[in-house]
């Protein structure tokens, strides 16, 4: 994939990994431009290439009673004003074949979740948008079926397309990165490690998916040693009162800390 083809994307010419970063789910105007205004500073201090991410409705949830969003057009229309107002690009996911269109209105790349990665309508109705696609590896699958997803992609006519390892399964209430299916995915197309989700603790009794945050740093350093090409990292001012995925996302306060020293490795990678 060519990170040029996606629209307001800067800082392609610093040889850094490239991230996907933002909170988990726009809860309002002011909460995405509060991050937004955080992340573009840090990225363009540190020359990373940024796509703001942003939730505009949360479809897998375990109980009913979870917060799934303030109404799609609203938080679509957020995540285009983060977009004017930084000149930075903005990914959300989708759920439904007809988000697809309603989505690529708005945004600069479309995210098929880890659980909806083989459902074909909904893969070839975001590729067909023309706009990047991102795929979420399953917790079920291997990084080898990954190809399978990436291949509907290019058949239908975009060649636009990123991996996004998001954990596999181990056991109920626990996910592992398994690192040697970064090289393997690499091959298929540019691969993102998804620190955060990975570090979730789901199908907790009380239908709360668990996190650990305390891991965050450990696993984004040995993503960036192996060669990732991005990272993927949903970020909050006030995590623990997040209305989506508090658990294990990164308070903003840490973002620039961690972000200086992965740069710091990538250097050191590709010097090496």
């Amino acid at each position: 994939m060519n990170l040029q083809n996606i629209p307001h994307i800067k800082h392609l010419d610093s040889n850094n990994f490239f991230i996907l970063a933002g909170p988990c789910a726009i809860e309002g105007e002011d909460m995405a431009f509060k991050i937004a205004e955080r992340l573009v500073k840090i990225s363009d201090d540190l020359q990373i290439p940024l796509v703001f991410k942003g939730s505009f409705k949360k479809a897998n949830r375990s109980r009913i009673d979870s917060f799934t969003g303030i109404g799609d057009e609203k938080a679509l229309q957020i995540l285009q004003k983060v977009s004017k107002e930084f000149n930075v690009p903005t990914v959300t996911d989708i759920h439904e074949s007809s988000d697809a269109e309603l989505a690529a209105a708005y945004v600069d790349v479309l995210q098929i979740p880890a659980f909806l990665v083989r459902q074909t309508d909904l893969v070839v109705a975001a590729a067909k948008t023309g706009k990047t696609v991102n795929l979420k590896k399953g917790q079920f699958m291997s990084p080898e079926s990954m190809k399978h997803a990436v291949q509907k992609v290019l058949d239908s006519n975009n060649e636009n397309v990123m991996v996004t390892d998001r954990g596999t399964m181990f056991g109920y209430q626990d996910m592992i990165v398994d690192f040697r299916g970064i090289p393997t995915m690499k091959q298929y197309a540019s691969t993102v490690l998804d620190i955060t989700h990975s570090l979730q603790q789901p199908n907790q009794a009380s239908g709360v998916t668990g996190g650990r945050p305390d891991l965050i740093e450990t696993v984004a350093k040995a993503g960036i040693a192996v060669g990732v090409d991005g990272i993927f990292i949903e970020t909050h001012f006030d995590p623990k009162n997040a209305k989506s995925d508090g658990a294990n996302m990164l308070h903003l306060d840490y973002f620039e800390p961690l972000m200086k020293k992965l740069v710091a490795i990538r250097q050191t990678v590709i010097n090496f």
